[in-house]
């Protein structure tokens, strides 16, 4: 039993690593980090891979009962077919609202 605990164990860590090369050397090329407090935050990256993210974010109805984070980004990667993947985003009071070419739309 406890064979099949460490085997078990060493094919997760196995599937986890970076599957690429270029994952694996990924080093940040740009970093951008702006808490404002109050007023909210902002952030963004891009990694030599391909991947970036971009985010803000603000309080909404500060000191209300109806006080909410309304959160606005977007982030890019590159699929393992080749394909730059991009999402959009909103989350608010309403949820998470992602939008992209490759996400299923829903039906009305």
């Amino acid at each position: 039993m406890k064979m099949i605990v460490v085997f078990s164990a060493l094919v997760a860590v196995c599937l986890a690593a970076p599957q690429n090369q270029a994952d694996r050397d990924a080093v940040v090329l740009r970093y951008e980090n702006d808490n404002i407090g109050i007023d909210g935050y902002n952030f963004a990256y891009e990694t030599s891979n391909g991947i970036s993210q971009q985010e803000d974010g603000k309080l909404q109805n500060a000191g209300t009962d109806n006080e909410s984070l309304s959160v606005r980004g977007s982030y890019s990667f590159t699929g393992a077919d080749g394909v730059v993947y991009t999402v959009t985003y909103v989350a608010d009071e309403n949820g998470f609202q992602p939008v992209g070419d490759h996400l299923p739309k829903a039906s009305k």
